[in-house]
Order: C-alpha cells, then structure tokens, then sequence
C-alpha cells in the first residue's frame, strides 16, 4: 500500500473564535480557537469538539473518554499521557506535537494525520484505524496490540520497539521506517512491505542463517 495515501483533511473555517476552556458553557466546543493555554486536572466524558483549533496548548492530567474529535487540529501542542480512551477521531490532524504516553485504547480514527510529533508509548490497543498516516513522527515503544488497519500509512517514522501483536500488517509500507526491533506475530507479517535491510532483519528473527 503507498505511504502516500489520502488523507480528508479538517473541515475547519477561517475566523474561528478564541476561547477560555474554563469557560465553556457545555460539554459541545465548536468553531472555537483555544491557544497559548495548559488545560489540566479535568476529567470529562463525553466532550464534543468540533472545528477547532488547539495551538500551543498543554494538556495535564486530563481523562476526556468517549471524546468525539471532528474537523480538528492539534498544533505544537503537549498530550502526554492525556487518556484519549475509546475516542471518535474523525478528519483530525496532530502537528508538532508531543503525544507521548497518549491513550487511544479502542479509540475509532478516520481520516488522521500524525506528522512531525514525538508519539512514544502511544497506546492504540484494539483501536480502529481507517485511513490514518504517521508521517515522520516518533513510535517508539507504541502500543497498536490487536488494532485494526485499513489504509494505514507509516513514513519516515522511527518504529523502534513497537508491539504490532496481534494486529495483521498484510499491505502495510515499513520500508522507510527505522527499527532494530518490532513485536509482531509471523504470520501477521505476510503481506508486509519492507525494505531489503529490513527483510535480512526479519529472516534473522526467523532463525535463518544469512549467508554473506
């Protein structure tokens, strides 16, 4: 599958509002702009956001599950450990950001964009994954046990230690990705399209012998 596949990118209109998220009305956030911020200790289910911007803002301590994300863009933001559980991700960018420890635990995406962020130990256990693409961005020690891909795109991204068990990779490009080690299952790997360097890699997890 091309690391190049297309991704809807957000709806989002220009002259949107800037907000203060301490003041918001409801638990419905839509055509709003919230910068320059740190969001903390706030434990919410069931947070709607739609058409938004987050610029520069850090998130701490922050549990938003059953969160539903639409035509929204995270910039040079911090979500570190921010629990994203069983969350509805739909035409949703992530720019420049620092996601590490991020839980995205059956969490449903579409149409989601990684590109330049530092998204270690990123939990995406049994999570859903329809066009969705990691462009230059940092997994190390991510979590994608028994997730579901389709049309799901890694580029330029250091995969190092990732744990793909349980999750089929048949189609999906790891060629420019970089890595000493992944966890996968054998047989979830057919299908899988590698560089040369990295099918010597894998015969060697095998147990063949490569003749110099």
């Amino acid at each position: 599958m091309s690391q190049n596949i297309k991704i809807l990118q957000p709806k989002v209109p220009p002259n949107l509002t800037p907000i203060n998220f301490n003041n918001r009305e409801d638990s419905y956030i839509s055509m709003s702009v919230i910068s320059d911020c740190s969001i903390s200790g706030e434990d919410i289910e069931k947070l709607n956001f739609e058409q938004v911007i987050f610029k520069n803002v850090t998130f701490r301590d922050v549990s938003f599950r059953f969160v539903e994300l639409t035509d929204a863009i995270f910039e040079r933001c911090d979500l570190s450990n921010v629990n994203f559980c069983d969350a509805i991700i739909h035409r949703v960018e992530f720019k420049e950001s620092k996601l590490v420890g991020l839980n995205l635990s059956d969490a449903t995406l579409r149409n989601v964009l990684f590109d330049h962020c530092n998204a270690n130990l990123v939990s995406f256990g049994y999570a859903d994954l329809k066009q969705v693409r990691f462009d230059t961005s940092s997994l190390r020690n991510a979590d994608f046990y028994e997730s579901k891909f389709s049309k799901v795109a890694f580029k330029d991204c250091d995969i190092d230690e990732v744990n793909f068990t349980g999750t089929p990779l048949s189609g999906i490009d790891l060629s420019s990705c970089a890595f000493n080690r992944l966890n996968v299952l054998m047989n979830h790997l057919e299908g899988c399209i590698v560089s040369e360097e990295q099918a010597v890699g894998f015969a060697k997890l095998l147990g063949l012998k490569i003749k110099e």
